[in-house]
């Protein structure tokens, strides 16, 4: 089997410092790649710079790196896309491993998983705030992979063909992750070395906001693709609320044949009609999200398998 069209896909904000290093190792790793770079409103050198590195060299006005990822999936076509930061952290030269295996096993995407001894390039906060995610992901989906937010990975053309990217910005690998998990694609995953970032550059991601961003990200996937189990849980726990409110009520009626506290009884009929309505809401949005989740996989068989 063959590889076909390669595309490495560098998404780019102020990486002028390390975006020649970047293209240079996947020039060197896949010399048969077409090494594209999208910047982000960059107020640097980095076009520049990587436009005489060799890169073609194109650019996204929306900010966020979940916008650029939108922009490369829909302007680029080829049969298998690597894609990475352009801050020179990610191995480049782990890349025809992670081609080879996508292709051979005909897999949809290859995670590089990051492997590294240096504390400064990532950070055991980061560590924590990844392990924690991961851990949360596989709670919430059943199964999940061992490095959730590595921004190293290698697709299949279905995958990327097939993906609608909803996110703004760092919490697109998540998504990615999610889609892969939703429709069943075969995945695997290989360690990388990850290496701290040349000197000049500077890291984009903010720790607790976009950490937050990413959370709040997986609860929204998962009020959509499990509407039934979201929703079911509010209203049990809206059920639970009102039995409690209840149970004194309904002692004092026994014993004296009266409401007393007739605003709390209003309440629980209030949590219980919510109770239901979020019940019947779950049903109804499983029905919708089985759907959706049929017409993304009729997309995502539109296409042929790596190596193909």
């Amino acid at each position: 089997m063959t590889a076909g069209r390669i595309a490495v896909l560098l998404p780019c904000y102020n990486e002028e410092a390390a975006i020649a290093r970047t293209v240079e190792g996947f020039r060197a790793a896949l010399p048969e790649a077409t090494i594209y770079v999208y910047d982000n409103n960059s107020s640097d050198r980095t076009m520049a710079v990587a436009a005489a590195a060799g890169a073609v060299v194109r650019s996204e006005r929306r900010q966020g790196k979940g916008a650029v990822v939108r922009r490369m999936f829909a302007d680029i076509d080829a049969d298998v896309y690597v894609m990475a930061d352009g801050d020179a952290t990610y191995e480049a030269g782990a890349a025809p491993r992670l081609v080879d295996l996508l292709v051979r096993d005909q897999l949809d995407m290859v995670v590089g998983t990051r492997v590294t001894e240096i504390a400064a390039a990532y950070r055991a906060g980061h560590q924590f705030g990844n392990k924690l995610l991961t851990g949360l992901l596989t709670r919430m989906f059943g199964q999940s992979f061992s490095d959730i937010l590595t921004g190293y990975r290698v697709f299949s053309r279905r995958f990327v063909k097939s993906f609608p990217v909803l996110s703004a910005g760092f919490e697109i690998e998540t998504e990615i992750s999610i889609h892969a998990l939703e429709l069943a694609m075969p995945c695997a995953e290989l360690p990388t070395a990850y290496y701290d970032r040349p000197e000049g550059s500077t890291s984009k991601l903010s720790t607790y906001a976009d950490g937050w961003r990413i959370l709040w990200t997986m609860v929204a996937l998962y009020r959509s693709e499990r509407p039934v189990t979201f929703f079911g849980a509010i209203a049990i726990v809206l059920l639970l609320v009102a039995a409690l409110l209840a149970v004194p009520l309904a002692i004092t009626y026994m014993h004296t044949g009266l409401v007393p506290r007739f605003p709390t009884a209003v309440l629980i009929t209030g949590l219980t009609i919510v109770a239901v309505l979020c019940a019947f809401s779950g049903l109804i949005l499983d029905t919708v999200t089985k759907g959706r989740r049929e017409i993304k996989r009729l997309m995502y068989l539109q296409h042929p398998a790596p190596g193909e």
